[in-house]
């Protein structure tokens, strides 16, 4: 299971930087001037390989030579174009070609900037931290058009978009992929006997527990209501049980001073897979939401795994 950060809140690992050029000189030299940079540096020698990297990672700039054989530069501005992936992707040319030509089509296919070689080591670190600059103000914009505002989770949205990344990544490596939806028990009780301030106080208590308790690796959403849904990539049916019945203690255990003899109970519904299953990202949602109903069915508190594959789905229950 991964370690990578995937919470809004986490933002604190350096920014990676992709050098694409054909000359290992160029990234000797880069490789030593930019080490004082609070920066990740990779490096790529061909245009191939670097939309490679740029679709697989989350790159702030790239670093681009255009004259590369086989795939040049231009070529690469045109891909990142037109993939979705690569489209927000800051583009520096580093070019040894001083062209007006070369450079209107370069800004033309998107780059956010041009330097000519021989470059200055000081101008390519400002233009550097400025295009960093950019990527993160984009980045933090994007993020908060995501946010729940109440909870502080990622909203619909975003689940949406992640779990077509991540059924598309399980399906091609036939790598596991879990994924739960979460439903507070008797919630419109709470609005009717105790108030709405109770109510989204109970649905921020919940949103704690689900940040407290998931891995790094996954990633919690507001599902919508009262409802929560969390993916776990890299994630099997029997390990993701394992988190689904840690929440759901955890919810019953705690106390809350709206309501201090009223618990609050959670009852999920969660399908996963060991491989590949062969299912579109919306059936994964089907059959985690089928598993919630009968985990309200059989009485609550209680969760109900599904298991999928290339054969019929398989029920469990828990709790």
């Amino acid at each position: 299971m991964s370690d990578d950060i995937d919470h809004p809140a986490c933002s604190n690992k350096r920014p990676i930087v992709l050098v694409v050029d054909d000359s290992p000189l160029v990234h000797r030299l880069l490789k030593a001037r930019l080490r004082d940079e609070a920066i990740e540096l990779r490096h790529a020698h061909s245009g191939k390989e670097a939309l490679d990297i740029i679709h697989g990672n989350d790159i702030a700039t790239v670093l681009l030579d255009l004259n590369m054989p086989e795939m040049d530069g231009f070529e690469v501005l045109r891909a990142l174009g037109n993939s979705e992936s690569g489209t927000h992707v800051p583009v520096i040319v580093l070019s040894g070609q001083q062209d007006s030509q070369d450079k209107v089509m370069a800004f033309a296919l998107g780059a956010i900037d041009y330097i000519t070689k021989p470059f200055d080591l000081a101008e390519l670190r400002a233009r550097l931290r400025s295009s960093l600059r950019l990527h993160r103000l984009v980045r933090m914009l994007s993020e908060r058009a995501q946010l729940d505002g109440l909870t502080g989770l990622w909203n619909r949205s975003h689940l949406d978009e992640r779990l077509e990344q991540l059924v598309t990544t399980a399906e091609r490596s036939n790598r596991p992929l879990s994924v739960a939806l979460l439903d507070l028990d008797h919630f419109k009780s709470i609005n009717d006997n105790y108030g709405h301030p109770a109510g989204d106080a109970a649905l921020q208590g919940t949103a704690e527990i689900l940040t407290a308790s998931a891995r790094t690796s996954d990633i919690a959403c507001r599902y919508g209501g009262e409802e929560f849904a969390i993916l776990m990539p890299e994630t099997t049916p029997e390990q993701a049980q394992v988190l689904c019945d840690r929440i759901r203690e955890a919810m019953e255990a705690r106390h809350w001073p709206a309501h201090p003899d009223r618990k609050i109970t959670v009852s999920i519904g969660l399908c996963g897979s060991d491989g590949a299953t062969g299912q579109p990202p919306e059936q994964w949602l089907a059959h985690a939401d089928a598993a919630l109903y009968r985990a309200k069915e059989g009485g609550r508190n209680r969760v109900i795994v599904t298991h999928l594959g290339k054969g019929r789905p398989r029920l469990a229950a828990a709790g």
